[in-house]
């Protein structure tokens, strides 16, 4: 029998380097064709960082000539990093889908540090999502043209994991540079298994894999050899392990990353309460090989098949109802605020300690579903279900892969962080989320309320619009049906901004002050004079009145 360790604790170090690659975490989930109510192919995508701006990119098709050049920028910080060659002709890209529906998400896990820099290279992850999304028509196509673009231009990035759907497989590739004096790669890609799902977020997931099974798994030639010049790894081939040889999970790894995982799963399957020590960062390693013993498997069969709806609302989450939900100690205020400002460790008398950090987070720019049907011609079949702000407040508009033009709401330009819009989606969703944060659990109601509204009319309206764009498409051509697609996903973008913008002014309205405003009948009320009717004067949680009486003793206490 192996001896086992548990792991309570964790170096500086290690606390200091999961803080720098958490700052910028992102989550996926990847849903297989037997896995969903309809036979779509899923990923979704949570871009979360404190610098990103939330609007939707677009590359239309193009023909290149010969000796055509494309300047490669660094996603995360606009750095130019260099020149590759075009190819002749590249795909239109919505977002992070091309025409083809072939979608790509991302989540950086870091890893080795040792492995994080390589000289001289020019493909960094961002670029190399993008570049792909233009060159390729399926997810095996994808993933050898972002070999073939590490190893010719080298690698720029972390160690990174990219999901890769198209409209019939769902792939999972995870992939970390070869440091100073090496260029390129090492990586591995599986394919999920027909019926399941999987995920992952900021923490590398594929432990061993098939060495002879090209239909399920593919890796670069040196993923093993690489690890043993290094002096990584010593043991057999069959027993090597990705995840454990260059990116070893940790308390953070586990806590703040593996954690929101484990959440997803448990919504939509049952036994994933065993895995709640290991959420919670409780690791038990093999001392043979120093490899994590009590992970998470790789990806799961879930206790039903999933709609879009269900997919959407797997990235809307806080960890409720778990042992890791922030809403139920002090921290969350009187109002059960889920979010906690500042860093996500922190100290008090030399002792460290952390916030969680749930799916849905304060810091996201945009967040998708993508949806892949191979029943469809591929402009009606691929629609991004497109948000921008935090996944538990957002409202998710499809937006059709074969579209031609973007909604101002999500324009490239309209805004940045520093620049207010008014017609800019991301600054109506984030005002709107920012003043909910004041008084969360009583407004977030009425922003869900409208939320639901909206989305429970895309669920109906979406299928009518696929039948009248595929008739389109088949009696007057690709054209027509994209002229029809665009048309109404810009409308319904711009008009999800305004509604929430109308949501904004209602919440300002009715608590004003911290009151809240009397209604009847879906409409402020009046007296008969016309005037507002007194306001309620909600009082603070007794829980929370009690906690200022411990704090402060008789100082408040009404004297005779």
């Amino acid at each position: 029998m192996r001896n086992m360790k548990i792991t309570t604790g964790i170096f500086i170090l290690v606390f200091l380097l999961t803080n720098y690659q958490i700052s910028n975490g992102c989550t996926n989930f990847l849903v297989t064709r037997g896995a969903s109510v309809d036979g779509s192919t899923m990923v979704t995508y949570a871009a979360d960082s404190h610098s990103l701006y939330g609007e939707l990119y677009y590359q239309p098709a193009q023909d290149h000539p010969e000796g055509a050049m494309r300047d490669i920028y660094e996603w995360d910080t606009g750095k130019y990093l260099g020149q590759i060659p075009q190819i002749p002709h590249t795909y239109s890209v919505i977002g992070n889908m091309n025409e083809f529906q072939l979608a790509i998400g991302e989540t950086t896990y870091g890893g080795r540090e040792e492995l994080a820099s390589q000289e001289g290279a020019i493909m960094d992850y961002g670029s190399l999502m993008y570049v792909t999304l233009q060159r390729s028509k399926t997810a095996r196509e994808a993933i050898q043209v972002m070999a073939g673009l590490v190893e010719n231009y080298g690698y720029y990035s972390s160690g990174e994991s990219f999901s890769i759907a198209d409209p019939n497989e769902v792939w999972i590739i995870e992939l970390i540079g070869k440091g100073e004096g090496e260029k390129g790669a090492v990586w591995v890609a599986l394919r999920i298994p027909d019926g399941y799902i999987s995920g992952h977020a900021n923490q590398a997931r594929i432990t061993t894999f098939p060495k002879n099974n090209d239909e399920n798994c593919m890796y670069s030639p040196d993923v093993i050899s690489f690890a043993r010049e290094k002096g990584w790894y010593n043991g057999s081939d069959d027993d090597f392990s990705f995840s454990d040889v260059y990116a070893p999970v940790d308390f953070g790894g586990a806590r703040f990353c593996e954690a929101r995982v484990w959440s997803g799963f448990n919504k939509v399957a049952s036994g994933m309460d065993k895995y709640v020590d290991y959420a919670k960062g409780i690791i038990e390693y093999d001392n043979t090989n120093n490899y994590a013993t009590n992970r998470m498997p790789l990806w799961i069969k879930p206790d039903k098949k999933l709609s879009v709806r269900d997919v959407q609302n797997m990235m809307r989450d806080h960890y409720q109802g778990t042992e890791l939900d922030m809403t139920k100690d002090v921290g969350s205020g009187p109002f059960a605020m889920p979010y906690r400002f500042g860093k996500l460790t922190w100290e008090v008398d030399s002792v460290q300690y952390c916030n969680e950090r749930p799916i849905s987070t304060r810091q996201t720019g945009f967040s998708f579903v993508s949806q892949s049907r191979n029943w469809l011609p591929d402009p009606v079949g691929g629609i991004l279900w497109f948000g921008v702000d935090d996944t538990y407040n957002t409202v998710y508009v499809p937006m059709y892969c074969g579209i031609n033009e973007i909604p101002e709401s999500f324009a490239e330009g309209n805004g940045d962080l520093l620049t207010y819009s008014e017609t800019s989606a991301f600054w109506t969703f984030n005002k709107v989320s920012n003043f909910a944060y004041l008084r969360y659990s009583d407004m977030i109601q009425d922003l869900q309320k409208v939320q639901k509204h909206l989305e429970d009319n895309f669920e109906t309206i979406v299928p009518l619009i696929d039948k009248a764009a595929e008739g389109l498409y088949k009696k007057e051509g690709a054209d027509k049906a994209r002229n029809f697609l665009t048309h109404y996903s810009v409308n319904e973008a711009n008009n999800v901004t305004a509604r929430w913008e109308k949501l904004g002014q209602y919440l300002l309205i009715k608590y004003l002050d911290g009151n809240i405003k009397k209604e009847k009948d879906g409409e402020f009320e009046r007296s008969e004079t016309g005037m507002p009717v007194y306001p309620h004067f909600p009082e603070y949680p007794e829980w929370w009145y009690r906690v200022i009486i411990e704090q402060t003793g008789d100082h408040f206490k009404v004297r005779e």
